[in-house]
């Protein structure tokens, strides 16, 4: 076990003072990277009006504005299980290629004018068969809309899918069969989502067993709404990359009254591994992983150089956006250009994209992009 002073955090230093931190504007043109966003919470509330018309789905609001209000009053209720429980309107909307096409095609233009360059998209084909689509059909429609999103963009950002099972069904060996056979087709990776009590990762060895056998990636929730057992489990039984949250490691960690910092063995071992974290802070909240913005653990993981990064989850229920995220961190932490700038060339890193196309990214757009913000003064 290992013992860490603490460090001041960037808000308590005599370092950045408020007329140095980035003005909103600027966060908004800063490049990004979000590692964790579901393609199935971030939907426009007007495409969800007009798709539940095309296909007579019913949903508890009658325009955009009131939709987009239920989306987040539903989800702000601090229970994980309530939080999941507005993806039924959103799944419900998703059951054609063209609706598929569309949703995906909107994600990145909207991920687009928020700056971000480069992003992963978590969905669950799985959910996506009801209306006849084969799983297959289910990929490739997403992928067209990214491809489109991706061409009217021109080149300003790389978006690749994650496919995730659902950790209370049975598909997931098959879900991982259709990670594999997509790899090279703009599949990133596998994941597994859903409520995390009572579905441990571990039920799924088979689907995490065939992905490493094929090299392929993994990232799994776990860390959310569970504790130390669902991470324990995620990297020594299914031999995550990533952490989907991961939040609850602070479970692992004391801080004494002298400020004396004491990791226990699972975070000695997460921070000395570098094991990706996908903090979602405004998501956090909301499923009550975090009481407030401010007393989010990412100031003390920040703080003892985990490998943190920052994600939207699911823009839609949270109201949220990569923009919305990180100005908020200034506001609660502090944390300036460079903080910013340390949280993006993590998530970098930390992509399930090849080498040399990461590094690209980092030197080549990252990097440029924060040295033009900070030359702004």
């Amino acid at each position: 076990m290992s013992v860490t002073p603490a460090q001041p955090t960037p808000a308590a230093t005599p370092g950045p003072t408020t007329a140095s931190l980035p003005t909103r504007e600027q966060v908004r043109r800063a490049p990004k990277v979000v590692l964790h966003d579901h393609l199935d919470g971030g939907l426009r509330p007007r495409t969800v009006l007009e798709l539940a018309g095309e296909v007579g789905h019913a949903l508890p609001a009658d325009t955009a504005d009131d939709l987009a209000t239920w989306f987040a009053e539903a989800a702000d209720s601090g229970s994980l299980e309530r939080y999941l429980e507005t993806f039924a309107h959103t799944v419900g909307v998703m059951q054609t290629a063209a609706a598929l096409t569309r949703v995906a095609r909107e994600c990145v233009e909207d991920l687009v004018a928020d700056g971000v360059v480069y992003a992963e998209l978590r969905w669950a084909p799985e959910q996506h068969t009801e209306a006849g689509l084969s799983l297959d059909e289910t990929v490739e429609a997403v992928r067209q809309g990214i491809d489109e999103g991706c061409a009217a963009a021109g080149g300003r950002i790389v978006v690749r899918q994650l496919l995730t099972a659902m950790r209370h069904a049975a598909r997931s060996s098959e879900i991982a069969d259709l990670a594999i056979a997509w790899r090279d087709r703009g599949v990133a990776g596998f994941d597994i989502a859903g409520a995390e009590a009572g579905f441990p990762p571990t039920r799924h060895l088979d689907a995490f067993e065939k992905v490493k056998r094929a090299n392929g990636h993994i990232t799994i929730h776990a860390g959310e709404a569970f504790g130390l057992p669902s991470i324990w489990e995620a990297l020594q039984w299914c031999g995550a990359d990533r952490l989907g949250h991961g939040v609850r490691i602070v479970d692992d960690i004391t801080v004494a009254e002298d400020g004396t910092v004491h990791l226990g063995p699972l975070a000695s071992y997460v921070r000395d591994k570098r094991v990706p974290l996908e903090l979602a802070p405004a998501s956090n909240v909301q499923t009550g992983a975090a009481a407030s913005i401010a007393e989010h653990p990412i100031g003390l993981l920040t703080d003892l150089r985990f490998r943190v990064t920052v994600n939207t989850d699911n823009r839609l229920m949270s109201r949220t956006s990569m923009t919305d995220e990180m100005a908020d961190l200034v506001e609660a932490f502090g944390f300036d250009l460079d903080r910013l700038q340390w949280f993006t060339v993590n998530a970098m890193k930390s992509a399930f994209l090849p080498f040399d196309e990461r590094l690209a990214i980092i030197e080549d757009v990252i990097k440029p992009g924060y040295a033009a913000l900070r030359a702004e003064g």
